[in-house]
């Protein structure tokens, strides 16, 4: 993936993103709102920096287009910036949501987020590697 950003184009491809990685932040948005352009950089250099792959996806939903989605998880600002284990919203830092342009918010939770993504993918690499080495 070029920019490490998964755009959503549908309910049914984001209910498949939650259900094949086991975090995900997804940035709901519009073409419209000018807080959301300006955070987008930002949030594409923290997908290039965190992202981990089946670990750590990080996706975005354009509110106008897949309204079923912001519809399902309340989504009434943008943007809206939603955190994901195993399918499920969780809290993170102490917020399931963050709601508005808040960077200082949103880089701690991605980094977090990360940190926790790629200890699970090393305990996962070191148990195929174990069970690689038993089958040996």
């Amino acid at each position: 993936m070029a920019d490490q950003v998964k755009h959503i184009a549908s309910a049914q491809e984001f209910s498949s993103l939650l259900a094949s990685t086991q975090y995900v932040i997804a940035d709901f948005y519009a073409d419209w709102c000018g807080p959301c352009k300006a955070i987008a950089p930002k949030y594409v250099e923290l997908a290039k920096t965190h992202s981990v792959p089946n670990f750590l996806a990080f996706a975005k939903v354009n509110v106008d287009t897949v309204q079923a989605v912001a519809r399902e998880y309340n989504v009434t600002a943008m943007p809206t910036f939603l955190f994901f284990k195993n399918g499920k919203v969780v809290a993170v830092n102490g917020k399931a949501m963050i709601q508005g342009a808040d960077w200082n918010s949103l880089k701690l939770a991605g980094e977090k987020m990360g940190r926790l993504a790629k200890e699970k993918a090393a305990a996962a690499a070191a148990a195929a590697a174990a069970a690689a080495a038993a089958a040996a």
